[in-house]
């Protein structure tokens, strides 16, 4: 049974120096409005599926929250005992949830990735990280300077949204691809992301590895290039080259240098076997790799965690504070890169495990198993069967996955619901007829259909690889009408939307974004159990 715990207690919990996770287990849109500044958002409706990844080690100290309304309770227990079914022993609840933390004089925070945000405002004042405004990016450009302009986002995110001549760089692969990339030492490298943090990040990337070249970051990324008048592009594919022959000595030259300086530790396997081995301490085993570089092979057990975003989202990938974390490439540069900067961040037990990739590997996606999912018992569907019963009109398929995506583009005719509200609306259907349930790639939507079974609905069913095996199929796909869709069988809280992706006053949004992200790091000063900084002994000699 989870022990209900006060709010000042748990502060002297993030004081004491043993791990600790702090877990929220609200929506997204909740969360974002006000939360813990070092709580992960993990929601009841996703909880099988990631508990696992979050909380690897089933005896660490949890604490579970929510807000203060009575109804959420239940939430928050429901999480409790979910969990301690499957094996987690040192559960306990914040008792009032977030209101609590407030009420005793705390802080909350709003947003999504605030450790990380804040972070990235820190290093901009500690190091002075220079800047140029948009203005002058486009005035280079008119010119034919001898720029390279590089954006540390992911693919995804540079699909969506890019700028005229900028090639995808995501932040751990700038050390590894820009030595490449320049032309002559006078070349001056550009850094960009949607906002501030990762261009700044990525740009003292370059910096503290001693990369020759100017290198600035662009101030408010392509959020300020959109408010200064200019024109974004979309739908791009232009990735940096990975690094071969002399780019790549560089590259490793710069990354080595940057270990030494840093004081980053390096491992082997026995060693890490025995940390694996140790039940009294949490260890994380990240490949900071590109997603295709990953799956192409990889270090048994590890998870996937692209080094750029494992700085940027931290939250989402390590929610032990205190808990080891232990990284993976193959030449010791994306690593370096990324231990670097979580050792700045006061993790301070990060290590970089040398000859990962030489020995037999697995390949595709990492395979972590769900809490509970070797005892469901739910019928999967293939795309093309769903898509012949859909014609048929004999199914009906509703979305739990993100709310996002499904407006994007979702199986057409499918309604949409969050998971967590699934008995307050599956009244609207008739319990004769079949449900599949997807999401994105098919992880989180057996539950749903299991959950579909218990309330009565003995033909649920799932789509097997979610809304992605759906396209991979090349099937249909259409988008939703908006807020007013009647297919819209629930708010879609479930996620906090960034300003790109909202219906109506994006500009105004972008703008309230930047100046968030700038006062982050006044605000955290009335938090003083998270400070960054190199661990002592460990000062860089730039």
């Amino acid at each position: 049974m989870a022990e209900l715990i006060d709010a000042p207690v748990l502060r002297a919990w993030l004081h004491d120096g043993r791990e600790v996770a702090l877990i929220d287990v609200r929506e997204g849109g909740p969360f974002s409005r006000a939360h813990l500044l070092l709580a992960s958002n993990l929601p009841l409706s996703q909880l099988e599926v990631r508990a696992p990844l979050l909380l690897p080690r089933r005896n660490a100290r949890i604490v579970l929250m929510d807000d203060e309304a009575n109804d959420a309770q239940a939430l928050v227990q429901r999480a409790a005992d979910l969990l301690e079914r499957h094996g987690y022993s040192q559960l306990s609840i914040l008792r009032g949830g977030v209101g609590a933390w407030a009420a005793a004089g705390y802080e909350l925070f709003s947003g999504v990735n605030v450790p990380s945000k804040v972070f990235g405002e820190y290093i901009e004042h500690r190091c002075d990280t220079p800047r140029i405004e948009p203005e002058t990016l486009h005035q280079w450009q008119q010119e034919g300077r001898d720029i390279v302009l590089v954006d540390s986002r992911p693919l995804e995110e540079y699909r969506a949204v890019s700028l005229p001549g900028a090639s995808d760089c995501p932040g751990a692969e700038l050390v590894m691809r820009v030595p490449g990339m320049v032309r002559s030492p006078q070349t001056v490298v550009v850094v960009n992301c949607a906002g501030r943090t990762r261009s700044i990040i990525g740009t003292q990337s370059l910096r503290n590895a001693g990369l020759a070249n100017p290198v600035v970051a662009l101030k408010n990324g392509t959020m300020g290039w959109e408010l200064a008048g200019f024109k974004p592009e979309r739908g791009r594919e232009n990735l940096a080259p990975p690094p071969v022959g002399e780019s790549l000595k560089a590259a490793t030259a710069l990354a080595a240098d940057v270990a030494q300086r840093f004081g980053v530790r390096f491992i082997d396997a026995r060693k890490l076997a025995s940390m694996q081995s140790d039940r009294d301490r949490t260890t994380y085993l990240f490949d900071v790799r590109q997603p295709a570089e990953f799956e192409a092979g990889h270090y048994p057990g590890s998870l996937n965690a692209p080094g750029g975003q494992l700085v940027q989202a931290t939250d989402t990938y390590a929610a032990v504070r205190g808990a080891r974390i232990v990284l993976i490439d193959r030449h010791e540069v994306q690593s370096v890169m990324t231990a670097h900067w979580l050792l700045q961040m006061g993790w301070t037990d990060v290590f970089v495990l040398r000859g990962a990739l030489d020995g037999p590997l697995q390949t595709g996606a990492a395979t972590v198993g769900a809490l509970g999912q070797a005892g469901l018992s739910v019928w999967a569907i293939e795309s093309a069967a769903l898509s012949e019963l859909i014609a048929l009109d004999r199914a009906r398929v509703i979305d739990v996955g993100d709310s996002f995506g499904y407006r994007r583009a979702h199986v057409p005719g499918a309604w949409y619901a969050m998971r967590s509200r699934l008995s307050e609306v599956l009244g609207a259907f008739s319990k004769s007829e079949t449900l599949v349930f997807t999401c994105r790639d098919g992880q989180g939507s057996p539950f749903a259909a299991a959950d579909a079974v218990r309330l009565g609905f003995a033909g649920a069913a799932f789509l097997k690889g979610g809304r992605s095996a759906w396209r991979k199929a090349g099937l249909p796909t259409e988008a939703c009408s908006g807020d007013d869709d009647p297919r819209l069988l629930t708010p879609t809280d479930d996620m906090w939307y960034p300003p790109y992706a909202r219906q109506s006053g994006v500009q105004e949004a972008m703008q309230q974004y930047l100046t968030w992200e700038v006062n982050l790091l006044e605000q955290l000063e009335r938090e003083p159990y998270l400070r960054f900084g190199l661990p002592d002994g460990m000062m860089p000699t730039l």
